[in-house]
């Protein structure tokens, strides 16, 4: 019996597994620069909130004002999202990083107990500055990756 390509349909999107590399910025010019991973380091799940953002978003009021346009000098409507209060601005933020971060594995606090992949640990984490670019730059080849993939996939069908 030949065997195509299976698909776990019913199942949730719970990310990608990266393995934990250590970063260095650049003060002078603000590059980052991005190491190996070194051999038994953690590792952690990402997975992308786009669709956690977007559902945030529509949940926001749409306002609109006119704006003089320099070029036609005339005036034209401009639609926006309004900006909410602070509060919660930030609650839709730590949500976000709740939301990308699906699992850790071999992350240890200053103490040497394991971390626990808790909201309050995964907010506490997106503080450490080293693992801020960690989790940005993971995201970052996930998504590219993705994207990647999916032009590949375009190219292949259009071919005659």
């Amino acid at each position: 019996m030949e065997k195509g390509a299976i698909f776990n349909i019913g199942s949730t999107d719970k990310g990608d597994w990266f393995d934990f590399f250590e970063s260095e910025v650049d003060l002078t010019t603000g590059e980052i620069t991005y190491f190996p991973p070194k051999a038994g380091t953690g590792r952690a799940c990402f997975r992308s909130a786009k669709d956690l953002l977007t559902e945030q978003i529509s949940k926001r009021k749409k306002e609109a004002e006119f704006v003089l346009n320099p070029k036609t000098r005339s005036m034209e409507r401009v639609e926006y999202f309004a900006l909410q209060d602070q509060k919660l601005e930030q609650k839709e933020a730590d949500d976000r990083i709740d939301y990308m971060i699906t699992g850790l594995e071999k992350f240890f606090d200053g103490a040497g107990k394991p971390i626990k992949c808790t909201r309050e640990n995964k907010l506490l984490l997106s503080k450490v500055p080293m693992f801020d670019r960690y989790m940005a730059r993971c995201i970052e080849l996930q998504l590219n990756l993705h994207t990647e993939h999916a032009e590949g996939v375009e190219k292949n069908l259009s071919k005659p």
